[in-house]
């Protein structure tokens, strides 16, 4: 995943006791540098923006009494400093949240406590434009979360950091074919847009920022937890999807607790309602080596899920708890 750091550059570092004339020379010697970073120990302790130089230098009185005087009398004391590893659309965010006469200062990059280097508002907006751009072309179209090849990206990322604990959620419709030969597919496709919904809204939405869902297709989707903690979600999402499901039935249907058509195999009869599956596999005993790996344990998983009647959750471990 691309992030803040991966798009940094340096610009000019002057310090505390640095002259404001000084400064002057650098914006001088350099008409496309927009901005300077004041630091103290290594540390960023302000931030001067060319536009906010001149209009202090140029207003009545401000030549003679800046130019001989320290940087520290013109500079900003607050400027937006951020994390290398912070996401790119976290940090667009907190920028265009600034005041409008800060809106397009330098964001300032730190790693390790160390003064890293700058982004500015130019290269984040064309970064995050490129992201959504790409994200778009790989998202399907009927649900609007990232496809196969934004899943197999973010299950690579977290495989290839071992130590980083993880809980995979694959979902699965159960007798969703049967749905769509009773009510038609074009219910059926406000049912997957629903199961997205949910999905991010359980997920997304929980203030984790890594946190990740995507849909492979048809009634199959991916969760991605970073922690092992997965049962409350499991257990909210099947909860949700019991009082969701229900306007997706008529009402004799749903009393019913079954519909008469064909099953997979062409014989007519009972076909329970649509529930969900959960299988879930965590790094927290096993360390995977692909994709084809872990994919090979969620499917195994999720078979024996599909074995229980009704929406449950079951995890690699074979505990389930049926809702």
């Amino acid at each position: 995943m691309l992030t803040i750091g991966d798009i940094s550059e340096k610009v000019p570092i002057v310090s505390l006791t640095t002259k404001s004339a000084d400064v002057n020379l650098l914006f001088e010697e350099d008409p496309d540098l927009e901005g300077i970073l004041v630091e103290d120990h290594d540390k960023p302790v302000g931030l001067v923006m060319r536009a906010q130089f001149y209009r202090k230098i140029s207003a009545k009185y401000g030549f003679d009494l800046f130019m001989g005087r320290s940087i520290s009398l013109i500079m900003d004391r607050n400027p937006l400093i951020v994390d290398f590893f912070d996401p790119i659309s976290s940090v667009s965010s907190k920028a265009m949240a600034r005041s409008q006469k800060n809106l397009y200062d330098y964001v300032v990059v730190m790693q390790n406590d160390h003064l890293f280097g700058i982004v500015s508002i130019k290269n984040l907006l064309t970064k995050l434009a490129e992201i959504q751009v790409n994200q778009a072309i790989y998202t399907n179209p009927l649900s609007g979360l990232p496809g196969n090849v934004l899943i197999e990206e973010k299950i690579h990322e977290y495989i290839q950091a071992e130590t980083k604990p993880f809980s995979l959620l694959y979902l699965d419709l159960d007798h969703f074919k049967e749905y769509n030969d009773t009510y038609g597919f074009k219910k059926g496709d406000l049912l997957i847009k629903e199961i997205s919904n949910l999905l991010s809204q359980s997920i997304l939405l929980s203030g984790n920022e890594e946190s990740f869902v995507g849909h492979i297709g048809g009634d199959d989707f991916v969760a991605i937890l970073p922690h092992l903690n997965y049962e409350p979600t499991c257990q909210t999402i099947i909860q949700e999807y019991q009082i969701r499901i229900q306007k997706y039935y008529d009402p004799y249907d749903w009393q019913n607790q079954f519909v008469y058509t064909n099953d997979r195999n062409g014989q007519y009869g009972k076909i329970p309602l649509v529930s969900l599956s959960i299988a879930v596999v965590t790094n927290q005993h096993q360390t995977f080596q692909s994709i084809e790996h872990i994919s090979k344990v969620s499917a195994m998983v999720k078979k024996q899920c599909k074995s229980v009647e009704g929406s449950c959750f079951i995890s690699y471990e074979t505990i389930h708890q049926k809702i």
